[in-house]
């Protein structure tokens, strides 16, 4: 099933990303490969991965091995949070909050992290950016410093970034960012909201993309709980110039996502996230857990910390079949889901909208 390009509204989006269509696969940690972003951009639209918490050496393979397998562009994604520090006092408290966990699970204590992970956006990045230029570079949890927008747009990058709220893509437009992207309280994974929030507070896309449409004149790409053409004509029709799915590619055979996440996302109802800060220290939407909502309001160390600290638990966890700690990221669009290859998910996608946008 496929649909040409001319079928949709030509779109400022498309043409200063170089794509033919105007959808963006999200740049998923460790569930968008190689694979997965060269297939969608064969396709016609903008893979991407995520980029944040990968060392340089690892980035430069994985957007080498993007670029031996597609000649189209690639979106990378960074975080913009601040450095973490591994405070004594912070760890002692989580730790001690994960105890009884530990115990029930007959682990040993929890382990202080001996060293802090990939710190957000700095100027290592930024220089391994200027020299191997993508024709994308997205931001999430805020902007990256100083003049480094002007500075990726001059080596030829197009540079986005995520919004969450009119005042942060007004942000994101003062910036000089090329576009933003209006992220609704239905998204997966982690919001980009530039400040920590409590896990119940957001705006959902159908009240967003009007009010940053109106309140921005560069373009807006609509992204949460979209899961079909008929959700990215609606996006279109709301103003948005492009629509950036994740969920939708979990379940391709490309995308590096768990048996037991494919799983969970192949029985997947409306109801069954929530927004939780208790495995990352930010709040991201995942599938509602006994351990996610225990500890669903703002944890007691900052980001990324928290997930160093939970990890050795989910993992022993999923060793022993008990879901109750899983960390299974997805929006609230997940029974939407088709276990489609990329390539030909992206012509579904195309078509649906077209034939959407055909009868309004």
């Amino acid at each position: 099933m496929t649909a040409p390009a001319a079928a949709w509204p030509a779109t400022r989006l498309a043409r200063a990303l170089g794509i033919a269509l105007p959808i963006l696969q999200a740049p998923m940690a460790m569930a968008a490969t190689p694979a997965l972003a060269a297939a969608v951009s064969n396709a016609g639209a903008l893979g991407a991965l995520g980029s944040a918490m990968l060392p340089l050496p690892a980035l430069a393979a994985e957007v080498a091995a993007v670029r031996a397998a597609t000649s189209g562009g690639i979106n990378l994604n960074f975080f913009c949070h601040p450095a973490p520090v591994a405070g004594a006092a912070a760890e002692a408290a989580a730790a001690a909050a994960l105890a009884p966990h530990h115990v029930a699970l007959g682990l040993p204590p929890p382990a202080p992290v001996l060293a802090p992970p990939v710190p957000g956006f700095d100027a290592g990045r930024l220089d391994w950016l200027l020299a191997h230029p993508p024709r994308v570079v997205s931001f999430h949890f805020g902007l990256p410093p100083g003049d480094a927008v002007a500075r990726l747009k001059a080596a030829g990058s197009a540079v986005i970034a995520t919004a969450t709220t009119v005042a942060e893509a007004r942000a994101v437009e003062a910036a000089g960012c090329d576009a933003v992207i209006a992220q609704g309280w239905e998204a997966g994974g982690h919001r980009g909201a530039f400040r920590l929030e409590p896990a119940d507070r957001g705006v959902g896309l159908l009240a967003l993309v009007p009010q940053v449409v109106d309140a921005v004149a560069i373009p807006v790409i609509a992204a949460g709980g979209i899961g079909d053409g008929r959700g990215i004509a609606a996006a279109l029709m709301l103003g948005a110039e492009g629509v950036q799915l994740g969920t939708a590619f979990l379940s391709c055979p490309e995308a590096a996502t768990a048996p037991a996440h494919r799983a969970v996302l192949a029985a997947a109802t409306d109801c069954d996230t929530h927004l939780t800060a208790a495995y990352s220290g930010r709040p991201a939407r995942a599938r509602i857990t006994a351990f996610g909502s225990a500890f669903q309001s703002a944890p007691v160390a900052g980001y990324p910390l928290p997930r160093e600290l939970t990890r050795p638990l989910v993992a022993a966890a999923a060793a022993r079949g008990i879901d109750d700690y899983a960390f299974h990221l997805y929006g609230q669009a997940a029974p939407l889901c088709r276990p489609l290859p990329a390539a030909a998910l992206v012509a579904r996608l195309a078509a649906e909208t077209a034939a959407a946008l055909s009868r309004s």
